[in-house]
Formats: C-alpha cells, sequence, structure tokens
C-alpha cells in the first residue's frame, strides 16, 4: 500500500532512511558525514517538515513503512529529494510501485519535468532509476559527488 506519511511514521522514516543511506554511502564517504548523531538530527528535522507539508509517500507493508519518497519544488522545478526503500526488502517490487506514485502525484500536480540527485557510486540506484525512465540531466549532469538524473513526464 502506498500513501501519505503522517507524523506517527517519522521514527521508521528516519530508521529506514540512516540504514538506506549506510548502504551506499559506507566505503565512499567518511561515516560522521551520514552516520552522527547531529546528520541524523538534521535528516529527521527535514523528514518532520515534508511530512508537514504533505510531501511523503510511504510504501507500507506488513504493517511496516518499508519504503519512502518526498519530492518538493525548488526554483521552480520538481525534484525528488528523497528515494529510500528498505534494503531488506530491495528487488520486491516496493520501489517500482512507489515510483509509479510519485509519478502520478506529479501528473496530477501538471509537473512536466522532475529532477533528482543520485550519489555517483550507487550503482544500484541509478539503474533502478534508469529502468524507470530517467536520464542524465543534460544542463547539469553532475553536483559535487552525485549525478544529476531528470525526468521527462509524457501526458
Amino acid at each position: 500500500m502506498i500513501r501519505n506519511a503522517v507524523p506517527a511514521d517519522l521514527d521508521a522514516i528516519a530508521a529506514l532512511h540512516a540504514e538506506a543511506r549506510a548502504s551506499y554511502y559506507r566505503g565512499h564517504i567518511a561515516d560522521e558525514l551520514f552516520d552522527s548523531p547531529a546528520e541524523h538530527a538534521r535528516m529527521r528535522g527535514g523528514w518532520e517538515a515534508g511530512i508537514g507539508r504533505g510531501a511523503v509517500l510511504c510504501a507500507e507493508r506488513d504493517g511496516t513503512v518499508a519504503g519512502v519518497a518526498a519530492s518538493r519544488e525548488i526554483d521552480g522545478v520538481m525534484h525528488l529529494t528523497q528515494f529510500h526503500v528498505d534494503p531488506a526488502r530491495w528487488r520486491a517490487g516496493i520501489g517500482t510501485e512507489l515510483h509509479a506514485a510519485c509519478v502520478a502525484s506529479w501528473r496530477r500536480a501538471g509537473v512536466t519535468t522532475v529532477r533528482l540527485e543520485v550519489f555517483a557510486h550507487n550503482t544500484r540506484a541509478q539503474r533502478f532509476y534508469a529502468r524507470q525512465g530517467w536520464s542524465p540531466d543534460p544542463d547539469e549532469p553532475r553536483s559535487g559527488n552525485h549525478l544529476v538524473l531528470r525526468l521527462v513526464l509524457n501526458g
């Protein structure tokens, strides 16, 4: 089931996010940049704000948050700012279902182009996004150690 996140989901979302980030950052950047109390507090605050704006979708399986996505407009362009699936549940269709819900939401809002940044070493995520129709952003293909991808929504 895909649904809007509610404040009661915050702990589960924060934990899922921390675990997912560790799966692709560990060994590539210093742990304190993604796995410190200050970073966990910053990310939790971001999720809390997103939930408050109604901008967070959850994929729920067996009564548990198994995936989460957040998007928002930045400088007039929609951005998929967060997209995570519980690593223990990868390859179970959760990401595909969650992504489809994001696309449907953007289409309802009249969005035609969406951007995201994906860690350059996270090739698993890059393959997932390519299967969903994302391609390198021709205007800005890279931002620091992240690749910038763009999705053009048709119809």
